[in-house]
């Protein structure tokens, strides 16, 4: 028949695969905790996944604040400690999901605006870091309002309501594919490491477990550890064999094992507590900087905030748990300017990645990888050992669980039509968009040193310049955009935007597995109702 599809499916044709609203064949889903031995094993493995960005970001920003090795290792321990708190917190009052609150990388242009305002003419060193550290701090603490009011006041749950599985695909696979600069660049930084990383990665977590049948639990489950021991060994042999010694500084600074400089700088024993760098200074261009930045992470957390629930076999979020998860995210953001990190707090997407991998999205395991660090963090030395792991190791680890989060919103597409050409322009225009405004900012910024807004008050620049250069918040702001502005009320397009599938999850009390899921511990449902 011209213009394509027949009359109807024949008896003898394939059926399409039936939309799932839970994700099957996940071994331990949000409330059913595997054994002690194995759920203390895959909570250490989470704590090794979020050292790489806990390591990343204090590495790139202290030096430029003024701040030695010492420093560097504090301000380690203590984003690490906010962050044990901060993922205890969300797994028991926010959305209860297995989430992992640590770094954002969203917060690093801010802060080095902060460096770099030219207020800091201390000639001492550690002075000056102390001055930068205190004025990121009362600008962190004013931005965490914006995420405290939205969430708490209900505002966000009004503007999730409108988001459909349609809408919900460039967000959440942009919050995992956007990140590909992370990627196989920190790989290719010392290519004899983090390639072997991510091969034998994917072997033990892809083929062993069809290869050797008795052990396919172990392999596919752990091979987060069995990996990075091997490659992290091999890389100390070439260490110690001298295999670097002539190589530039650079070379050296990725490849070697011994370069990180935390194992010596960290104390035995410190426990991080709240303005230990001092009284917070409070900038108003600053703060409003931040509060963007915080904005922008809020978007993006809730790409992986919906991803999250996707991969522990979870119902989709109800608006008002995922609006409560923003509120304690931005308490989140709060502890983080009160401790001192020098970054806000965000859903860490590569652990999101890992529950996909492990298959197991149980909620007691993330519980249990936050004790470890808020263990590893008081005990600084044996925290600094792990901290040591070279980053190219980390980069191949992002390469698969990005990888992981991006292909969890391209899952929402089976409940879309692809055959609308309204569909196919949302999703073209937005994902297309999500990639090229951002690649046009960074671009702009590599080649001549700032953003394309370029004036004398670099707050003002933030501003604008953070949003647009995130692509998970350009996609998902043109996706929800054009959503909900595109002849939005015809009954067919419901169909089309997958909308029918999510509406039973629109108010927390219209499925019961919402309750099972997402209700607060201790009977506190009962003070503090969802709707």
């Amino acid at each position: 028949m011209a213009g394509g599809g027949g009359s109807g499916a024949k008896a003898d044709e394939p059926a399409p695969h039936t939309p799932k609203d839970q994700l099957p064949n996940v071994s331990y889903c949000i409330t059913s905790p595997p054994p002690w031995p194995e759920a203390i094993l895959l909570g250490f493995q989470h704590y090794l996944v979020m050292l790489g960005t806990t390591v990343i970001i204090p590495t790139a920003l202290v030096p430029q604040m003024g701040g030695g090795n010492e420093d560097k290792a504090k301000v380690i321990q203590t984003l690490l400690f906010v962050a044990g708190l901060n993922t205890l917190l969300q797994t028991w009052f926010g959305t209860r999901l297995p989430v992992v609150i640590g770094g954002s990388y969203t917060f690093v242009a801010p802060t080095i605006s902060i460096i770099l305002s030219g207020r800091w003419s201390d000639p001492d060193p550690e002075s000056r870091f102390r001055k930068i550290m205190r004025a990121t701090q009362g600008a962190l603490i004013v931005a965490s309002t914006i995420q405290i009011v939205l969430g708490f006041s209900g505002l966000w749950r009004n503007v999730s309501r409108f988001l459909s599985p349609l809408s919900a695909v460039p967000l959440v696979a942009l919050a995992g594919f956007g990140l590909y600069e992370l990627g196989f660049p920190g790989v290719a930084k010392c290519v004899e490491i983090g390639l072997p990383e991510l091969v034998i990665l994917v072997l033990f977590s892809q083929y062993l477990v069809h290869l050797i049948k008795p052990a396919k639990n172990i392999f596919d489950r752990f091979a987060v550890i069995f990996s990075v021991a091997i490659v992290w060994i091999y890389a100390h042999l070439l260490t110690v064999g001298g295999a670097y010694n002539g190589a530039p500084l650079k070379t050296q600074v990725s490849c070697r094992t011994d370069r990180a400089g935390l194992i010596d700088a960290a104390p035995w024993i410190s426990v991080p507590y709240p303005f230990q760098w001092g009284a917070p200074s409070f900038d108003a261009g600053e703060a409003f900087a931040m509060m963007f930045a915080a904005f922008v992470t809020l978007v993006e957390s809730t790409g992986g905030f919906i991803a999250v629930s996707r991969f522990a076999s979870a119902t989709p979020l109800p608006p008002s748990i995922l609006s409560r998860g923003v509120g304690w995210q931005g308490i989140a953001v709060l502890l983080s300017g009160l401790f001192g990190t020098a970054n806000g707090s965000s859903v860490s997407i590569e652990n999101a990645g890992l529950l996909a991998l492990t298959r197991v999205g149980s909620r007691r395991v993330v519980q249990i990888s936050a004790g470890f660090m808020l263990f590893f963090s008081i005990l600084g030395k044996f925290g600094a050992v792990f901290a040591s792991i070279p980053t190219p190791i980390v980069a191949a680890l992002y390469c698969l669980f990005f990888a992981y989060v991006g292909s969890a919103g391209l899952s929402f597409l089976q409940f879309c039509n692809l055959n609308s050409f309204r569909t196919k322009f949302i999703l073209g225009l937005s994902i297309f968009l999500g990639l090229s405004i951002p690649q046009y900012f960074n671009e702009y910024v590599a080649i001549n040193g700032y953003g394309p807004v370029h004036t004398t008050a670099r707050w003002f620049n933030d501003m604008v310049n953070v949003p647009f250069s995130s692509k998970a918040f350009v996609a998902g702001v043109v996706a929800y955009f054009l959503d909900n502005t595109l002849h939005k009320k015809d009954s067919q397009i419901r169909k089309d935007r997958g909308k029918q599938w999510w509406d039973r999850f629109r108010s927390f009390k219209t499925d019961t597995r919402s309750e099972e899921f997402y209700s607060l511990p201790f009977n506190l449902n009962k003070y503090f109702p969802s709707v």
